[in-house]
């Protein structure tokens, strides 16, 4: 025995001085290192309502490895197998995987190639539906299409993992794919191994009341933020009509952490910062006979969460909004997608409006600070007659609650998105136009401006020097769409800590009890920079007190901005409040979320979204040996291990024989 144990190490040390391997191992994660390449990607995750599931997961409590091999249309599967697709192909697999029901349960999972639109030749990438969230609009066309390019395949659930790979990622899986090819036959096969474990899935828990309630999930949400200019005398008895100005701070996509949305609604939401800093730069609110509001609503991707919580919170007359009063607000100007307005030197916006009394005021103001803008060609047209109604907007709920309420939607499209990445990864910087957003910021300002003020002839000379800063658009351009800087830029570290550079447009979920006053750990970097930047745009510095602040700021009506940057921060006198986001339907009750019985009168009833907790998200890839060699080199062992014992026993027979003989 020992002949052949002897013989085995040479043969081993032989093979590893041939090859010039002479890596060693000191650890573990050494050793593993060296066994599995760690694939970056973006999964698509488990989201829940209260009537089921969309999204992706693994299909039950375990990994799943399978061998990669491209997609193609004729493509024909005999084993489960993970499909490399590139994003020309993403929708073509989902028409196969829904038609072929034996193409389908061989997909045990999904891999879909980073790239550009440029890369790519998309002529368009949306995985939202043609109508978004259809079920909310006030009125009933939901056969139109406000999305051409929308297939729906992000609102479906699929039993099986879904990644976007990263560029180097991309190009390692496509090597994987290509071996495979090449190995058809051979005893070996390169696969991926999917940890996309939802904790939904393990336990069962199908729907946002049963996760709820077994604690395996959180709702979607987070915190809008809302500001006054002039701030809010709350002291003061008589209220002033209120001027609402709203974007969106939150998008969508197939793939949860690639929810940029640089066209909508990031477009809206840089247009209204900047037209908030134009308004700020001098004293203009001196001459405002209105109220200026400012809200910034997150959670609209998913069932308007922000803005009908907002609309709940003022019924409630909560503190959350304290100062305002529904009953008050004269018309609502929404600034969508405006990001792709400017075409052959004309940067043209369209203005959907409602049926209210103030909505002709609202647009005359807009005519107005068109006619101020000249001669830097903008142009502001009435959305078509033969259109159903407003596009997808927050302005929708505030119609469903009232439909008398008076206001526009400031738009770059007439009757469909000139957005043909909707809600997908691909709605990124170079998607928008940013001369399109400066130009926006500076109709918005103005109008706001006409509006506040409510003069029957406004100063025009004084009207010219209200103007959007376009290296201001440019920073926020940058700090918010891309990873470089990113939310590491200089504007956003004036104001805030950032936990992350690369910005992600997705609301997340909501954590803690919600609060008017929440933990500032619980609130996402986006809603932090925002509200210390309306606060000190919208505020006016006390004149009793010292810079640093007091602890709470001491007086009513002052806020701390800009306590993330130093520990000290700066006083100032401002109406800038956090509302929490969250579904209409839920209850945060002794550290639990309960789901409230459904409203009768509410046509829709709120969806309740939710996501599913996770324990790790991780994708990898190493070669394993096939089954049938596994199954041959057992037999083989088999074989020499029988061979070596028969070999014992005659040798022993033979030895025992001579020695007799002697």
């Amino acid at each position: 025995m020992l002949y052949w144990l002897g013989l085995l190490c040479f043969v081993a040390c032989l093979q590893l001085s041939l090859s010039g391997q002479e890596n060693s191992f000191e650890s573990v994660p050494d050793l593993e290192k060296s066994m599995y390449v760690a694939i970056d990607g973006y999964p698509c995750v488990r989201l829940l309502n209260i009537s089921g599931e969309i999204g992706c997961s693994n299909p039950g409590r375990g990994n799943v490895v399978a061998p990669v091999v491209r997609f193609k249309d004729t493509i024909k599967l005999d084993k489960q197998s993970a499909i490399l697709t590139s994003l020309e192909e993403f929708d073509s697999f989902f028409t196969r995987f829904s038609s072929d029901p034996d193409f389908a349960k061989h997909v045990a999972g999904m891999l879909v190639e980073s790239g550009t639109r440029s890369t790519n030749e998309l002529k368009g990438f949306s995985p939202d539906k043609k109508f978004p969230l259809v079920e909310f609009a006030p009125y009933n066309s939901g056969s139109f299409e406000w999305n051409p390019t929308g297939s729906g395949v992000m609102w479906e659930a699929y039993s099986f993992p879904v990644f976007l790979l990263s560029e180097s990622s991309t190009l390692t899986l496509r090597e994987v794919a290509i071996k495979n090819e090449k190995r058809k036959n051979s005893y070996t096969s390169n696969v991926v191994d999917f940890d996309l474990v939802m904790q939904t899935t393990k336990s069962g828990t199908r729907d946002s009341e049963s996760c709820l309630r077994q604690q395996t999930c959180l709702p979607l949400g987070g915190y809008s933020v809302w500001s006054a200019l002039p701030p809010i005398n709350l002291s003061s008895e008589k209220s002033r009509p209120v001027i609402l100005a709203v974007a969106s701070m939150d998008s969508a996509s197939f793939f949860r952490d690639r929810s940029i949305g640089a066209d909508s609604p990031i477009s809206g939401l840089i247009s209204l910062l900047a037209a908030v800093d134009a308004l700020s730069r001098f004293d203009y609110s001196r001459d405002f006979i209105k109220q200026l509001v400012f809200v910034v609503f997150t959670g609209e991707s998913w069932g308007y969460l922000g803005s009908r919580r907002f609309l709940l919170e003022l019924d409630q007359h909560s503190d959350a909004v304290r100062g305002l009063d529904f009953s008050m607000i004269e018309t609502v100007l929404e600034i969508g997608s405006v990001g792709k307005s400017t075409a052959q030197d004309v940067t043209t916006f369209f203005a959907h409006t409602t049926g209210g009394a103030y909505t002709n005021e609202t647009l005359n103001a807009l005519f107005h600070a068109q006619d101020s803008l000249k001669t830097q060609n903008i142009k502001i047209s009435k959305a078509k007659k033969t259109n159903p109604g407003l596009p997808p907007s927050s302005l929708m709920a505030f119609v469903r609650k009232n439909p008398q309420t008076s206001g526009i939607v400031l738009e770059d499209f007439d009757d469909a998105y000139r957005n043909k990445f909707y809600h997908s990864h691909l709605d990124d910087q170079s998607n928008v136009n940013s001369s399109a957003i400066v130009a926006a910021a500076s109709l918005v300002a103005r109008s706001l401006y006409v509006l506040a003020s409510d003069k029957k002839e406004v100063n025009a000379s004084l009207l010219t020097t209200i103007n959007a800063n376009s290296s201001l658009v440019e920073e926020l351009l940058g700090c918010l769409l891309s990873c470089e800087p990113g939310l590491s830029c200089g504007l956003v570290k004036s104001y805030i800590a950032p936990s992350m550079s690369c910005p992600s447009h997705y609301v997340g979920v909501i954590l803690g009890e919600p609060s008017s006053v929440p933990y500032l750990g619980n609130v996402g970097d986006v809603s932090r920079f925002i509200w210390n930047f309306l606060a000190e745009k919208t505020s006016i510095r006390p004149t009793n007190t010292s810079s640093a602040c007091p602890k709470d700021c001491g007086r009513d009506g002052e806020a701390c901005i800009q306590t993330e940057t130093d520990g000290k921060g700066i006083c100032v006198i401002s109406t800038t409040r956090y509302i929490p986001a969250y579904s209409t339907r839920l209850k945060y009750e002794s550290d639990t979320w309960m789901v409230l019985p459904s409203n009768s009168t509410e046509p829709d009833p709120d969806p309740v979204w939710t996501e599913s907790n996770w324990d790790m998200i991780r994708l990898r890839a190493y070669t394993v040996q096939g089954a049938s060699y596994d199954r041959f080199v057992l037999l083989l062992g088999i074989v020499v291990t029988l061979l070596a014992y028969l070999i014992i026993v005659m040798a022993r027979a033979f030895i025992t024989k001579a020695m007799k003989c002697d």
